[in-house]
């Protein structure tokens, strides 16, 4: 069979399949569903990074298939997997359309634009990266659930504020913003963040 079949793979695969579930939810009407399913995508992609340069015999075929199959997954967990939450909150009309398609284009685009400079620079150097240029696409799983959470206990439409989310989110993806990759102490602060997220939707349902 083509592709790649080890163990740096599972966690990208698993969350591949939370992501498709949460669209399922989404699309039948449970978007608080979806919600979980995008925080728990944010969860495992903190790792999957690790597991995979864990395995210190990977050809390179093997690495580039890990940059292009991570890139692949996140436009789903984090492009398509929120615009169908968004969808199924609401967002129905032409305007809300149209902005949750430019979103997930800004992902593409950005998930693009990463792979070639990711390989580029895994070719040049093996240091670990210390910035990303633009917003990762991943930072969708802490303001989304944010947003969700910010339109429950306040009198805001949750449409509204998606309305104002998505366009923000997308232009970010695609700006040429430095921003300092997170190490252990941000990434505690993300995890227990998320954490916190996920139990008050819980609550909320």
């Amino acid at each position: 069979m083509i592709g790649f079949y080890d163990y740096t793979v599972i966690a990208t695969y698993g969350a591949l399949f939370i992501a498709l579930h949460g669209i399922y939810s989404s699309a039948a009407g449970n978007p608080a569903a979806g919600l979980l399913c995008l925080i728990c995508c944010g969860v495992i992609d903190t790792f999957d990074g690790k597991i995979a340069r864990s395995k210190k015999d990977r050809t390179a075929d093997g690495k580039r298939f890990g940059i292009q199959i991570d890139s692949l997954n996140d436009l789903v967990c984090f492009g398509v997997l929120p615009a169908s939450i968004g969808a199924a909150f609401g967002m129905k009309s032409i305007v809300s359309h149209a902005l949750l398609s430019l979103y997930v284009l800004a992902a593409l685009i950005r998930l693009g634009y990463f792979n070639v400079t990711e390989e580029k620079r895994q070719e040049e150097s093996t240091e670990d990266r210390t910035h990303y240029l633009g917003l990762p696409v991943t930072a969708v799983c802490i303001v989304m659930p944010a947003v969700y959470l910010i339109s429950s206990y306040t009198n805001a439409g949750a449409v509204s504020l998606f309305n104002i989310m998505f366009p923000i989110m997308a232009l970010a993806f695609i700006s040429p913003l430095r921003i300092k990759k997170l190490r252990l102490p941000g990434i505690i602060a993300a995890g227990a963040l998320i954490v916190a997220e996920a139990g008050m939707i819980v609550s909320a349902l």
